[in-house]
């Protein structure tokens, strides 16, 4: 069944869309990410503009988000208090995002700044998170307790000023390294259409030592509130937001979304961190090869924002 897109301007299969957006969905509720990340190089893959990929994701990760909030909040699993604090820095890098890609759509480099960002984020995150998760996989078998810092001990963070107490979490950290994760993840949403979950959980676990319990529900919490946001600018700033792939991809991230929060409480915190390596890293080997390979048509015509009839 064809649906065609008013703001990208061209047909797809609507089955497709509402799969992806299900299947997106799902790896939201499985890991505490947005899904961004994946959903925005399917939709680029798929044929539909860059721009309006990464402003109309936005929203989908908003409703994926928000379906698997509810899951951890009812199991009390998340830290309001250290999800409103990643909030506060979210919106503020949201809204510098949102400019920054008003900027580059108008000079016309969007496309290549989004495709070489994805390389290097993914490759470096994935590769890391793949290293760490094999070594913890490999102590477990050997019946080594992995070498993990608990709840409260300190690293060179909680050296920082500025503290404040987090009850939930056990934690007493200085707001200045929450407030700089949650500004990059919501910067990075709005530049690349991402919630930023692969980033956000992996520094909760290992550089404020948030317990994996509480990471996700929390992860999940300040990324619908910060991708909300950036929503809204993309709306007003750039009007990028294709109301019809927007509302196919959410009604799939919805329903995905609750099977995979159910499916996370069953995988180790090891296995979880593995599985979410590898997708990472898949997704920024796809990246790559695009980026070497010849296009098939090596000039294009773009109408740019400001150009006369």
């Amino acid at each position: 069944m064809q649906l065609y897109l008013p703001i990208a301007e061209i047909p797809v299969n609507m089955f497709v869309i509402f799969g992806m957006g299900g299947a997106v969905g799902f790896l939201s509720g499985l890991f505490g990410i947005g899904g961004g990340f994946l959903l925005t190089p399917l939709l680029i893959f798929s044929g539909i503009p860059p721009a309006v990929s990464v402003a109309t994701v936005t929203t989908q990760v908003v409703a994926s988000s928000a379906s698997a909030v509810v899951s951890y909040w009812r199991r009390k699993a998340i830290d309001l208090k250290l999800a409103s604090m990643l909030l506060v820095g979210g919106v503020i890098g949201s809204l510098l995002g949102v400019l920054l890609f008003d900027l580059l759509q108008q000079v016309g480099q969007l496309d290549v700044v989004i495709s070489l960002s994805y390389v290097t984020f993914l490759g470096t995150i994935g590769g890391l998170m793949l290293v760490e998760s094999v070594r913890a996989i490999r102590q477990r078998k050997k019946g080594a307790a992995p070498r993990s810092r608990r709840p409260g001990q300190h690293n060179w963070i909680h050296g920082l000023p500025f503290k404040m107490r987090f009850r939930r979490s056990k934690l007493y950290v200085s707001i200045i390294p929450i407030l700089g994760l949650g500004a990059v993840i919501g910067f990075l949403g709005s530049v690349l259409g991402i919630g930023g979950g692969f980033m956000m959980v992996p520094a909760l676990i290992y550089l404020l030592r948030v317990p994996t319990s509480i990471v996700i529900g929390t992860s999940l919490f300040q990324i619908l509130f910060t991708m909300s946001a950036a929503t809204i600018f993309h709306s007003i700033g750039t009007q990028t937001v294709d109301i019809v792939l927007a509302i196919t991809l959410m009604v799939g991230g919805v329903i995905g979304a609750q099977f995979g929060a159910r499916m996370g409480q069953n995988l180790r915190g090891d296995q979880l961190r593995l599985l979410l390596a590898l997708l990472v890293l898949s997704v920024g080997v796809r990246f790559a090869i695009d980026l070497l390979l010849v296009p098939e048509d090596l000039y294009s015509i773009a109408i740019t924002k400001g150009a006369g009839a």
